[in-house]
């Protein structure tokens, strides 16, 4: 399976976010905890340069604790600002505002010596589809402003948001890439919901995310399904999972499309755990 999407409202966005860069002092980049690699659209440093960025690992609560630690200290090392979060319940939101008057504080100090009077920082929130940054104003608004949706594709325009007297936000609308060079990043984006899955293979997906929980979270996958690794013949994994969950169609079969469905539901709920699906190891 060859994973795209692009729709033609995210090639305005790109033109969008590179025309309101002059406008703003800080790039808030927000990226899904569980993939802090892969939901990183690199077409972004091709349009953002050198504006001082803040990333933002939102979805923190849905991720590996461990690993999210480590890509905190990876970013740092790379020389990234990175803070983690929960968008959904709140979570670690005033460590956004402080983080970016820390990466700040030097423009500010040369304003305050230049005798110009301070104000509320400008920053644009940029990222894929549904990483939660409407839900993220929101937050920090403290009231339904941006609209939200667990659908890729909300967000369709840009717009100004004040957040009290420290900032004031730009959104813009979810920006995937035209091509992904590495299929698997595809699939990771589409396990986790950033793209529709009406142009997805539900069997794909399912079997992926066996493959991956089979070789990094077995005891998840054993606890869940009571199998520990995949069958040569990937229908002998999917009938006992489906003879489990009682998946049946007329006639007393399986049903592998629901079966499939099931094991993606799984996956997103977090019937299985905290789960992320980039490794540093895998990109140190």
């Amino acid at each position: 399976m060859t994973i795209q999407w692009f729709p033609g409202h995210m090639a305005k966005a790109r033109r969008q976010v590179t025309e309101n860069l002059k406008l703003v002092d800080i790039i808030f980049e927000l990226i899904d905890a569980r993939l802090p690699m892969s939901s990183r659209n690199p077409m972004l440093d091709e349009v953002i340069h050198q504006k001082t960025r803040l990333l933002i690992l939102n979805k923190a609560d849905m991720a590996d604790e461990t690993q999210t630690k480590k890509w905190l200290a990876y970013f740092e090392q790379k020389g990234h600002k990175a803070i983690a979060i929960n968008s959904l319940d709140g979570k670690g939101l005033k460590l956004v505002t402080k983080a970016a008057q820390q990466l700040l504080a030097d423009k500010w100090a040369r304003m305050k010596a230049k005798g110009l009077k301070t104000r509320a920082i400008r920053a644009m929130i940029v990222g894929i589809p549904n990483v939660g940054k409407s839900t993220l104003i929101n937050r920090l608004a403290k009231k339904n402003i941006a609209k939200t949706g667990n659908t890729p594709g909300v967000t369709k325009s840009q717009q100004w948001i004040k957040v009290g007297k420290e900032l004031e936000l730009l959104d813009t609308p979810g920006i995937l890439w035209p091509k992904f060079e590495d299929q698997e990043v595809g699939y990771k984006l589409a396990l986790t919901g950033a793209i529709k899955d009406t142009i997805t293979n539900m069997d794909d997906l399912a079997i992926y995310g066996l493959n991956f929980l089979s070789n990094h979270y077995p005891g998840r996958m054993e606890d869940r399904y009571h199998i520990s690794s995949l069958s040569d013949e990937i229908v002998e994994t999917f009938d006992h999972i489906g003879k489990l969950r009682n998946v049946y169609i007329s006639g007393g079969e399986i049903d592998y499309d629901q079966v499939a469905e099931l094991i993606v539901r799984d996956i997103r709920s977090q019937q299985l755990g905290k789960l992320t699906f980039d490794f540093v190891e895998d990109f140190a």
